[in-house]
């Protein structure tokens, strides 16, 4: 396989990823798929990280992320999901 081939894999998978983030998130369904919606707060969030709280809103959402990632793991016990990566 060619090296461009595997680096398009390689992001497909990873936009996949972070689209699988917002379904599991629920914002799809709490939005109802709009995606003028789902942009906005996206770019909401892209301010705040800029903002001068940036650092600290960053170590909070993480915390809530791993949080999150490990209860999901420990409500489903062997299945097959993707957490941190």
């Amino acid at each position: 396989m060619r090296t461009w081939q595997v680096e398009r894999r390689q992001r497909t998978r990873h936009l996949i990823e972070l689209g699988g983030l917002i379904v599991k998130a629920g914002i799809v369904e709490l939005t109802k798929e709009d995606r003028a919606t789902i942009y906005g707060a996206l770019l909401w969030i892209a301010a705040k990280l800029k903002s001068d709280q940036g650092e600290h809103t960053r170590e909070l959402w993480a915390a809530k992320g791993r949080h999150a990632f490990e209860a999901y793991a420990a409500t489903h016990k062997g299945e097959t999901e993707s957490g941190p990566s």
